[in-house]
């Protein structure tokens, strides 16, 4: 991850300084770093050990980072991994254009590895997160979305680009399709996992844990598993509390809605979906030939679902 962070931070340099300013802000905030891991674990796991592995690591970061700057403009979000957001800070014109700025880098990148199946990887999984993100935007204030409607959007806007990750570490290995497929099994089923532990720990967690504001899937008026369980399980009164939640945002009722949703055990439904995909997750990485990298894999399944952050 050093030699990872040293690309990163030679592909950002630009002669305008806003773009720098923004970049670095953003980058340096910390983070997981889960989906450039994906890709060195799966090139290592399949016995690659060439520099494209670092140059499509930073280029998966770079794609997720420019993602994370429109979601904030998108839903006007003020706080990420316990700092101000991009927009807060810069305004939304300056983060939506740089978020642009980082895209076009990661495509410059990715040209540099001259592997046209790298190409098409990540060409695709772009186009679909941008179908994800807009779906989301259909689906807000929703409150009869259905679950399989609620997953799609994770598996389009999050999931897609761990797939991509995973893919990516099999394709520059030259590995077969079968093993490429699991590959892609897995960075589907882990990114499914995490984003449905994220959006529980919308109800669960606290805002110093979390690194942003606890409630603030409700504010946006998101309809996320939580809630949708919660609302197939609560009495009329509580099941008309949530709806107009969902549908008008605000905050207003949130302590009353999170009881509503620890009492339900909507929470722990969701858990259940995401051990569910982790554990595809496990079956996909066992597909994999044994190793230090494998193990590492399988305990990313593990890790996804049990955190609080």
């Amino acid at each position: 991850m050093e030699r990872v962070d040293a690309v990163i931070r030679s592909r950002l340099s630009s002669r305008v300084v806003l773009i720098d300013q923004i970049s670095h802000y953003i980058i340096n905030a910390g983070g997981k770093r889960i989906r450039p891991r994906l890709v060195l674990l799966f090139a290592e796991a399949l016995g690659y050990s060439g520099d494209a592995a670092y140059e499509l690591a930073a280029v998966v970061e770079f794609i997720h980072t420019a993602t994370l700057l429109h979601d904030d403009v998108v839903d006007e979000s003020s706080l990420r991994r316990g700092r101000a957001t991009a927009n807060a800070m810069f305004g939304n014109a300056a983060s939506v254009l740089v978020g642009d700025f980082l895209y076009s880098r990661a495509f410059q990148m990715m040209v540099s590895v001259a592997n046209m199946r790298v190409l098409r990887v990540l060409a695709d999984a772009t186009n679909v997160i941008a179908e994800g993100e807009v779906l989301q935007l259909m689906n807000m204030h929703d409150p009869d979305l259905a679950v399989d409607d609620y997953l799609q959007v994770i598996r389009y806007k999050t999931a897609k680009l761990f797939e991509a990750s995973a893919q990516l570490g099999a394709v520059i290995s030259g590995a077969d399709d079968a093993t490429e497929q699991a590959c892609a099994e897995y960075g589907r089923a882990l990114g499914t996992a995490f984003q449905l532990v994220d959006d529980l720990l919308d109800y669960e967690g606290d805002t110093q844990a979390l690194g942003k504001n606890v409630g603030d899937d409700l504010r946006e008026g998101k309809p996320t598993l939580p809630l949708l369980v919660a609302m197939q399980r609560c009495s009329d009164p509580e099941r008309a509390l949530i709806r107009h939640a969902i549908v008008h945002g605000g905050s207003e009722s949130l302590d009353q809605i999170l009881a509503v949703v620890r009492r339900t055990g909507a929470i722990a439904a969701t858990r259940d979906k995401a051990l569910e995909e982790a554990g595809l997750a496990r079956q996909a990485a066992l597909r994999l030939p044994p190793s230090s990298a494998r193990d590492a894999l399988l305990e990313f399944c593990v890790r996804s679902v049990h955190r609080s952050s």
